[in-house]
């Protein structure tokens, strides 16, 4: 069973699916179109509102010109192991200036998911009983320390000890 979290919650009747030979999509439900069936779809028609899911070999700049036309964009993480949903996440928050929802599904573990906030996801198609556990439970791990800037700051602020910010002009 999969369930749709945000930071406020799990969301109730998200109308968003991947489709599958096994799961069509009914009538209320909207689909989460492959890269290439979105841009065959947004080439033929000026449809608003659309969704895609990102797999990982994808080239997420592919999506540039339809940025405005998506209501959301879904990476996948096939495995806990293959982190190129981070980068795509990242690219489209931080260099393609991406707004809209951003969901990160398939392998969704609760260890991973402050580090797909900090990317910019903000949503999350969790199936893993754990994570759906603790995360009903209000029970996200914290991590106390970041290395690079990402699409969301950290709590503590910008300070990276590697990093030379530039000298405020008096």
């Amino acid at each position: 069973m999969t369930k749709i979290w945000r930071e406020i919650g799990f969301v109730e009747n998200d109308p968003w699916m991947i489709e599958t030979d096994e799961v069509k999509v009914t009538e209320t439900q909207k689909p989460l179109l492959g890269l290439d069936a979105l841009i065959a779809k947004a080439e033929d028609s000026n449809e608003l509102g659309l969704g895609v899911v990102i797999k990982p070999a994808d080239d997420v700049t592919k999506l540039q010109p339809y940025l405005d036309r998506l209501a959301i964009v879904a990476v996948a993480f096939p495995a806990f192991n293959d982190g190129r949903a981070f980068s795509h996440a990242s690219l489209l928050r931080q260099r393609l200036g991406y707004t809209s929802e951003l969901r990160a599904v398939g392998d969704v573990l609760i260890d991973q998911i402050p580090l797909m906030l900090r990317v910019g996801i903000d949503s999350f198609a969790v199936t893993n009983e754990t994570a759906l556990k603790r995360l009903s439970e209000n029970r996200l791990p914290g991590i106390p320390h970041y290395y690079q800037p990402t699409a969301r700051p950290a709590e503590a602020g910008q300070a990276y000890s590697w990093r030379r910010l530039p000298a405020k002009s008096a």
